[in-house]
């Protein structure tokens, strides 16, 4: 039988998915943290039973090759299985409780008593780069549901079937093991997405995706009657600074890695490194061969398509900007493009030769004096990573980190940015416009973006959450009059 066609979410229908999310939301923000993690372990359970089902739609809809798509889908499972874990051991929720204290240093202290609770329904927007990890089951929607909020997901136009399919077993997932009914559904449409953001019932909103369009929904988040919190990661170049000692010392390597790294996933990857600063007078012969030896590869969709195009002809067309190797598009593929510059241009034209190209492309940029690194450093936007090849004795190296600390959510060091760890200390994120927050996307803490903190004082123990009990029912790590109890 023929599949339906997925059409665009109605006004209507909107309003009827956002009430019932509305309905939902004390009724899961209300289950204990255990509980709701049996939901997370259910919920991984089925995407990892349906993977012959959902590993070839993400492959037909994405371009990307089965190895990739079977690797992330274990991702998104892992982080919701993280999720659950977190959820057992309590500590998200940061309980503390000050007891009364009438020689409190400030004068007579109140009993008082704060934990974290949940903001109620947030809209996820996925990106088309990752469709298991950053889209309808990703790392937005399993931290929030962890946190204890309804999750409505506008579907990416990228991978409309595997979004369907993958919300059809999340959706029975979460239902038959208890989560409360309008815990999580699926919207469609560009203009649906604005609506989502706009209406009433929702309270937060997770995006992924370009620097355009999470700008104007973060704008539409702001600019509502209530204003709500807006986690959006958009864009970053991913600078790579390579020291004079760490290029005479380990060139050859250097130079390989980052034409892995930038070529990786046809450079459709967030983290790619979009420039490598070098000394002048670094030869180039062998990544050259190398860039210009690589077969072609398919892009995400036409839309990311288009937009490559448009921003490497920006960058090949500028005068500043020598072209190594042209890549060549061939029946819809593209062979990576390597680009040459020098710092002092870089300074010079950092609109356009900073700028974020998605796809297999990346600049070279020679520096003359390692000055430039921190000059070059100091000019830069937010950006998600920024690496450093180097010695523990360069100089110019603690000068650097500092800098670059202001401006990146994640610093490398003799390494490559690409590959995001789901773990306990990752940050991925950074300021503007790499994100829209200072919280991250990716790890254990991405569950606080959807948690807001409320005390409670001088309240009766029975009327008290579980959490805040002097018994600790839910036998949570917690602080008592600022010591771990």
């Amino acid at each position: 039988m023929a599949e339906s066609p997925i059409t665009d979410t109605t006004e209507a229908e909107l309003d009827e998915v956002m009430q019932r999310a509305a309905l939902a939301a004390p009724h899961l923000a209300a289950m204990r943290p255990g509980e709701r993690a049996v939901l997370l372990r259910r919920a991984a359970g089925a995407l990892d039973a349906a993977a012959e089902d959902l590993v070839p739609l993400a492959q037909a809809e994405s371009h990307l090759p089965e190895a990739r798509c079977r690797g992330e889908l274990a991702r998104t499972t892992f982080q919701l299985r993280l999720f659950a874990d977190v959820l057992d051991e309590g500590a998200y929720l940061e309980a503390a409780i000050d007891t009364a204290d009438p020689d409190w240093g400030m004068g007579p202290r109140p009993d008082l008593r704060r934990v974290l609770v949940p903001l109620g329904p947030v809209v996820v927007f996925g990106a088309s780069n990752f469709p298991f990890a950053f889209s309808t089951a990703g790392g937005d929607t399993a931290s929030a549901l962890a946190a204890g909020c309804p999750v409505v997901v506008k579907g990416h136009p990228g991978h409309p079937r595997l979004t369907r399919r993958t919300a059809e077993v999340l959706t029975a997932a979460l239902a038959e093991a208890g989560a409360p009914a309008g815990t999580f559904a699926v919207v469609y449409g560009v203009e649906t997405g604005a609506r989502a953001v706009r209406h009433p019932h929702t309270k937060a909103v997770g995006f992924t995706g370009s620097i355009p369009g999470g700008r104007a929904l973060f704008d539409l988040a702001a600019s509502r009657p209530d204003p709500i919190p807006f986690f959006g990661e958009l864009g970053s170049l991913n600078p790579v600074f390579a020291t004079s000692a760490a290029v005479a010392e380990r060139g050859d390597e250097i130079l390989a890695g980052y034409a892995d790294s930038f070529t990786l996933g046809s450079g459709q990857f967030c983290t790619k490194p979009g420039v490598l600063l070098v000394p002048e007078g670094t030869k180039l012969d062998a990544l050259v061969d190398t860039i210009a030896g690589r077969g072609p590869a398919a892009l995400l969709n036409e839309r990311v398509q288009s937009g490559f195009e448009s921003g490497l002809a920006s960058l090949v067309e500028h005068p500043s900007v020598e072209v190594l190797v042209h890549g060549r598009a061939t029946a819809g593929e593209w062979t990576p493009t390597l680009l040459r510059t020098d710092a002092a241009a870089l300074l010079d034209h950092g609109d356009t030769l900073l700028a974020e190209c998605f796809g297999p492309t990346s600049i070279v940029v020679d520096y003359t004096d390692e000055q430039q690194l921190l000059d070059i450093a100091a000019s830069l936007h937010g950006q998600l990573t920024a690496t450093v090849h180097g010695r523990e004795d360069d100089t110019v190296v603690p000068a650097l980190l500092a800098i670059l600390a202001q401006k990146a959510g994640r610093l490398l060091w003799n390494g490559w940015p690409t590959g995001v760890s789901v773990t306990h200390a990752m940050t991925h994120g950074g300021p503007y416009p790499a994100s829209t927050s200072a919280s991250t996307s990716v790890g254990s803490t991405a569950i606080g973006r959807f948690l807001r903190p409320v005390s409670y004082q001088s309240v009766p123990q029975a009327l008290l959450p579980e959490a805040l009990r002097d018994a600790n029912p839910l036998d949570l790590p917690r602080r008592r009059n600022g010591r771990p109890e």
